[in-house]
């Protein structure tokens, strides 16, 4: 669970020397769901003031299951932010190959269904109707 939650809190902002009445209710929900804080690798805001009298903040968060292999892993890429406010968050998510299960289809180089496939294209690009079109903007 990533997300701009919009909640300073001192336990993940060390800028911020309170704790946050809406800090308990996402700690609630993440726990619910078995999610723990993820801690940056590279402690930094995860948001720069727009103005100065602002300041930077860490709002940006990261909650995951703790027996993940990405956990507690993720970073910040603050030199790739612009044009946005909020510095990207860089994680690694760990996949098993094994539980992966993917089909496709595919139409065999040459073969008869390939013949076919590409004349029922061509029949339906010659069958649409550019009567209308006057200009390439109508295009």
């Amino acid at each position: 669970m990533i997300d701009n939650f919009n909640i300073r809190d001192s336990n993940w902002d060390p800028s911020i020397q309170y704790h946050s009445i809406h800090m308990e209710d996402l700690m609630f929900i993440a726990d619910s769901l078995d999610l723990e804080l993820a801690m940056l690798i590279n402690l930094g805001p995860t948001r720069f003031a727009d103005n100065q009298q602002g300041f930077n903040s860490v709002l940006d968060l990261v909650f995951m299951n703790p027996n993940n292999s990405g956990f507690n892993k993720h970073t910040l890429n603050p030199d790739i932010c612009l044009p946005s406010d909020h510095v990207p968050l860089i994680i690694e998510v760990g996949i098993k190959e094994e539980n992966i299960d993917y089909t496709f289809q595919a139409i065999k180089k040459d073969s008869e269904e390939e013949e076919a496939f590409i004349k029922d294209i061509v029949k339906d690009i010659r069958n649409i109707n550019t009567s209308r079109l006057k200009n390439q903007a109508d295009i």
